[in-house]
């Protein structure tokens, strides 16, 4: 462990300490996955959000925002998932430029399947590292992050500095 450091230095220790945690605990969550025979990292976070959505399904472009990958990742983690037939593809009735990605019935079992797994590795690899009170904080200040870069967020106030 590197801290305690000068105050300048925080922030970019504190980005390195993400970077680092999120990459081995996310690691170790695809092997667990892949272990226990389920579907990849990336086709569970795709199975999540289609599961969470409120309409049939969402909007490729909706679906990338949500999953935090480009729309070509996405589109082509799709026709993957669909080829498995854990989605399916359906273009809008009104609007032929617009695919939706729906869940089908075999998402939605490769989705229960590999719930308990996800959460257990949370659980092991992230959580359990952690206080309770660590976990506040991280979750306090990560979220302020992400909802600072939402569009139509505004930029943080600067400190008067004269």
């Amino acid at each position: 462990m590197r801290l305690p450091l000068r105050t300048e230095d925080l922030g970019i220790e504190a980005w390195r300490s993400v970077l680092l945690a999120y990459n081995a605990a996310l690691r170790a969550i695809e092997a667990e996955l892949d272990r226990a025979g389920t579907v990849p990292l990336t086709w569970y976070d795709v199975l999540l959000e289609l599961q969470a959505a409120e309409a049939p399904g969402l909007r490729m472009r909706d679906l990338a925002d949500r999953v935090v990958l480009s729309r070509t990742r996405v589109s082509r983690l799709v026709d993957e998932m669909a080829a498995d037939g854990l989605v399916r593809k359906e273009t809008d009735g009104q609007d032929r430029r617009v695919v939706w990605a729906v869940l089908t019935d075999e998402g939605r079992s490769a989705f229960r399947r590999a719930v308990p797994v996800y959460l257990r590795g949370i659980e092991q690899h992230f959580a359990a590292h952690l206080t309770d009170e660590e976990k506040q904080v991280c979750a306090t200040g990560l979220l302020k992050v992400a909802q600072a870069h939402r569009p139509g967020a505004c930029d943080p106030v600067k400190e008067d500095t004269r």
